[in-house]
């Protein structure tokens, strides 16, 4: 399964690689405001896009993931605490004489 997702990863890789040198033709990058242009292979504008995303997803993601990670740690803390042997184990009670004498049937309308 590795080796598979390795070929795809790879394919992945020189699919972009080709559609990074095959776009190389200088473009016009124009705002709103103003006048301002920026002139640059295409290949730099899709790479800075993309890193601008991949950065807004980490934020957007950081909440929730510090959150599970605050829950998980509790909840460890918890699983320890919970598995945690008593301090002093309490010796089995042992039976009284009226007990023995008249069994396990004795409460239960036997």
């Amino acid at each position: 399964m590795r080796v598979v997702t390795w070929l795809f990863n790879l394919m992945l890789f020189l699919l972009a690689l080709g559609f990074a040198l095959s776009n190389t033709q200088a473009v016009d990058l124009r705002f709103m405001p103003g006048d301002l242009v920026w002139r640059a292979p295409l290949v730099v504008f899709l790479l800075v896009f993309l890193a601008a995303g991949v950065v807004l997803g980490l934020l957007g993601a950081a909440p929730s993931l510090f959150r599970h990670r605050r829950e998980i740690a509790r909840l460890t803390k918890e699983l320890k605490h919970a598995a945690r042997p008593a301090a002093a184990p309490q010796a089995p009670a042992t039976p009284s004489v009226q007990e023995t004498a008249t069994g396990s049937s004795v409460g239960l309308g036997v």
